[in-house]
């Protein structure tokens, strides 16, 4: 797994998010100002950012308030390695999901022993949404890994609660510090500790009061890492909000007034439901819509899964009911994927699965419950769907991101089904490079790229289509998959009068226009 995502990482140009939070980390650590990417915490991107500072990039003009343009002047007009930058900027995430894949293994290995603990290794391993999502600088992965750290702290806890609720409660304000999509798991696992303390106090009369003083020691613990994680970007915690920032009115901006953080998380919540509040554009299975879909998650995770690990997981969680032991469990490894999975489901953009990328975390978990099934073919089966899981993904390396699984063609159709993050989010701009380079010099480029890198830095010299008469675009026509799958007008009609004759990465689509 460690090879797979450093030696993905050293490839892929910047995604769309990531310059964002690379140049937002750098500046919390060296200007301590806390205004870039103010809808986010930010642990994430200390951590990221502390990845950075390390290689001692060139810092560049002051922020101004425009995040994307910190981005792209820290990576590609300070004079900096843009590509080594990013790789520092990455490892960190990296080292972080392979302790989260311990985490897996200790959790799994509690419920049903070292076999199952394996098993779910070996499925978390193998996941090709947490290698892809793993291997780059952003903050899916972090936060929904000290979700499951939290979880893993709470199910011991259960024996040990003074020593391991108190961690639960860091690994919980770790998650919610690091992006706000944690919060709607905040109850769910505050939930859990009273059930830990229940369990742990046995016949106790006082069982209920003792887990909802636990509840709220842990709340508090948590409160405190979130308030830790802005101080120490700026102890003085010095805040003017920027412009943009959204009125909210309703119970969502009661929630926000009364939040127990710093003013810079408030204002990061308003200006998240002011994201909510927008009409983003969609495509799933070849349609292209205008808003979301409650369904849109789900089917995205049924085309992005491995068919041996969906099998696994539904034989993880059957076997989570069916064994009497392992029914508590359910408790502490379904219920917070569900409720991450159900608010995400409810969210208004839907760019990807890595709103959901719990879900595989989670139920890697549950997967190694599997093995307690008393069956006498149930090693053999799981050995057999562990080693389907393994060579698809080790069939679509190093492309991780664009991945699907052979029941929807594998990742050279993915982009047939689904967009963005699920497929083209800018990653094979170097690649481009090299292919131009190598198969198509001196010819004319025209290019419609989406993503955050900057095309001239990688050696491609081209021009763009949608601002020239059709009749001018004459040459090579590379357009990005997430450009194709919205049907832009002006793009559509020089598509459909061009032959495809390349593709690089599963992302991008070479045609040839006469």
């Amino acid at each position: 797994m460690a090879f797979a995502m450093v030696s993905t990482a050293v490839r892929q140009s910047p995604t769309i998010d990531e310059p964002v939070y690379v140049a937002a980390g750098v500046i919390y650590l060296t200007e301590h100002d806390l205004r870039p990417n103010a809808e986010h915490p930010p642990l994430g991107k200390l951590l990221i950012g502390a990845g950075a500072v390390l290689t001692g990039p060139r810092p560049g003009p002051a922020f101004t308030g425009d995040q994307q343009a910190a981005g792209r002047r820290l990576l590609y007009e300070s004079g900096n390695d843009a590509q080594g930058l990013l790789l520092a900027a990455r490892l960190p995430v990296i080292a972080l999901t392979l302790l989260f894949g311990l985490v897996v293994f200790a959790f799994a290995r509690d419920l049903t022993g070292p076999a199952g603990g394996l098993a779910a290794l070996a499925l978390y391993a193998f996941s090709p949404d947490v290698i892809a999502h793993g291997s780059l600088a952003t903050l899916d992965v972090p936060m929904a890994g000290f979700l499951l750290t939290s979880a893993w702290l709470l199910w011991r806890a259960r024996r040990r609660p003074r020593l391991f609720l108190p961690l639960a409660g860091a690994a919980l304000g770790a998650a919610v510090a690091t992006k706000m999509s944690a919060l709607p798991a905040v109850p769910v696992l505050l939930g859990l500790v009273v059930a830990s303390v229940w369990s742990a106090r046995g016949s106790s009369g006082r069982r209920i009061v003792d887990g909802v003083a636990w509840a709220a020691g842990a709340g508090l613990v948590a409160m405190a890492v979130v308030w830790a994680s802005y101080l120490v970007v700026d102890p003085r915690l010095r805040w003017t909000a920027p412009p943009g920032v959204p009125d909210i009115d309703g119970p969502r901006g009661l929630a926000a007034a009364w939040m127990p953080f710093p003013e810079p998380f408030r204002d990061g919540m308003r200006v998240q439901f002011g994201f909510e509040d927008l009409r983003w554009t969609g495509f799933l299975f070849g349609e292209v819509y205008i808003g979301s879909r409650w369904y849109y998650l789900p089917a995205a995770l049924l085309v992005k899964t491995p068919l041996g690990m969906l099998a696994m997981w539904t034989a993880g969680i059957a076997a989570l009911f069916a064994v009497a032991r392992l029914r508590p469990a359910a408790l502490y490894v379904l219920v917070p994927a569900a409720v991450l999975l159900g608010a995400a489901m409810t969210g208004a953009r839907d760019l990807g699965v890595r709103y959901a990328i719990a879900v595989p975390m989670f139920l890697a978990v549950a997967a190694g419950a599997a093995t307690a099934l008393r069956w006498r073919w149930t090693p053999a089966v799981a050995c057999a769907l562990l080693l389907f899981v393994a060579v698809s993904s080790l069939r679509t390396y190093p492309f991780y991101l664009p991945y699907s699984n052979e029941a929807f063609g594998g990742p050279s159709k993915t982009r047939l089904r689904l967009h963005d993050s699920n497929a083209d989010w800018g990653q094979d701009l170097g690649r481009l490079a090299d292919r131009l380079r190598d198969r198509y010099p001196d010819e004319r480029v025209w290019l419609a790229y989406k993503g955050s890198g900057v095309p001239s830095h990688y050696g491609i010299r081209a021009s763009d289509p949608l601002v020239v008469p059709p009749g001018q675009v004459r040459g090579l026509l590379v357009v990005s998959g997430s450009w194709i799958a919205k049907s832009d007008p002006r793009l559509t009609p020089l598509i459909a009068t061009s032959e495809p004759i390349d593709e690089v990465g599963h992302s991008i689509t070479i045609f040839r226009r006469p």
